[in-house]
């Protein structure tokens, strides 16, 4: 199956990830996050396919982030709430969001996408 590649291309750290893909000669689709963010019912799909806190989701150190005070509202926020947030703006999902479909990882570090995609 295709990788789902969701990448901002101005991302420092999306870019890094894609050349790690690349050079790995890993195929993968791009979808730009911002223009073509996944639906709520993606997002949660991808959340519970993840093992990951949905807190993991959120870009914090993005300005949308520290402009709507999502630091304060995420301890006490319902799942709900978070999705419906994440779902609300391209710009509050960390990136890059990488999935198969049945796995999914969130940012990039080397070393974790060379255990889950090599």
């Amino acid at each position: 199956m295709t990788l789902t590649f969701y990448w901002y291309p101005k991302c420092g750290t999306c870019r890094k990830a894609k050349k790690w893909l690349e050079e790995h000669q890993i195929s993968f689709k791009e979808v730009h996050i911002v223009d073509n963010p996944p639906s709520r019912e993606e997002l949660e799909n991808l959340y519970k396919k993840s093992d990951l806190e949905l807190k993991k989701f959120f870009n914090t150190s993005g300005q949308k982030y520290r402009e709507l005070g999502l630091k304060d509202r995420i301890p006490t926020a319902s799942e709900d709430e978070l999705l419906d947030l994440l779902a609300s703006d391209g710009m509050l999902i960390k990136r890059p969001l990488l999935t198969d479909g049945n796995k999914v990882t969130v940012g990039f570090k080397e070393e974790m996408y060379k255990n889950t995609w090599a």
